[in-house]
């Protein structure tokens, strides 16, 4: 028999269909392609809002764990430009979910979510990471003042604009000590600078005089003092958990802060 490329492609289709029909009658579709968890009806959005020196991807290994338990997560990301522009963002960002919502701000960001979740009545709970929690008026500077400065106070430069970095040769100790140096590194690498003017800019209402609140203390962190931490959560009447981490518990202890989160969600909607 003589076999022209014509019929040797025809043999090669003819092939790969009897392959692929015996490779579905021996392992289920259900089998083959995994779907991913579908969020439930029932669960609230999660709207997370990062800090300074940082972007919406430092979420990136708390928002598979909620995911995985079913929660719609957006994590929001700001400019760090002003604090208006950041609450601004972050309120279209809660406005838009088409549930009910529990919103966690890390840093900087819990400046953020006290302003942009007040007055939202489908706002749930509010999650502080290390989070600044401040009454109306009040500044980040004015808050930072109460207590000893933290080491990262003596870490910051300016570029010529009046944007904050985080020292490169300190990032890793004042930062994101737990976490390791590769990703340490690369933290530093791509850190988002603020605008110096953000730490002096303050909000004109706060969401949770009227919205159950969560807070994680972050024992060793040296960016934020946490005896301000405390602070805050008592005074806000926060749920409080401390953990023994930096200031980026939600990237060296996902699984706690994902816990944290799920409880708060748990908790507020019913």
């Amino acid at each position: 028999m003589i076999f022209t490329w014509k019929k040797v492609q025809r043999l090669l289709l003819l092939l790969l269909a009897f392959s692929v029909v015996v490779m579905v009658s021996m392992h289920p579709a259900s089998a083959i392609f995994k779907e991913l968890p579908q969020a439930s009806g029932s669960k609230p959005s999660i709207v997370l809002v990062h800090g300074t020196n940082a972007d919406a991807t430092s979420w990136q290994h708390v928002i598979p764990l909620l995911q995985q338990d079913g929660y719609t997560v957006t994590a929001v990301q700001n400019p760090l430009t002003s604090l208006p522009d950041d609450i601004a963002t972050t309120k279209r960002v809660i406005d838009a979910q088409q549930r009910p919502v529990v919103v966690v701000g890390h840093s900087y960001g819990g400046n953020v979510i006290t302003a942009a979740a007040a007055g939202n009545p489908q706002v749930k709970a509010l999650v502080y990471i290390a989070g600044f929690a401040p009454e109306p008026g009040e500044t980040i500077s004015e808050l930072s003042s109460r207590y000893a400065p933290p080491a990262l106070s003596k870490a910051l430069v300016a570029d010529t604009a009046g944007f904050l970095y985080i020292d490169r040769e300190k990032f890793h100790e004042v930062f994101a000590k737990d976490v390791s140096t590769v990703e340490a590194r690369v933290m530093a690498a791509t850190q988002k600078p603020p605008a110096k003017a953000v730490f002096d800019q303050s909000v004109e209402s706060a969401a949770w005089k009227t919205i159950p609140s969560w807070y994680l203390v972050a024992q060793e962190d040296q960016a934020i003092n946490p005896e301000l931490e405390r602070f805050m959560a008592k005074r806000i009447g926060a749920k409080t958990t401390e953990i023994k981490a930096s200031h980026v518990a939600f990237i060296s202890h996902p699984r706690k802060v994902a816990n944290l989160i799920v409880e708060a969600a748990s908790s507020a909607v019913k």
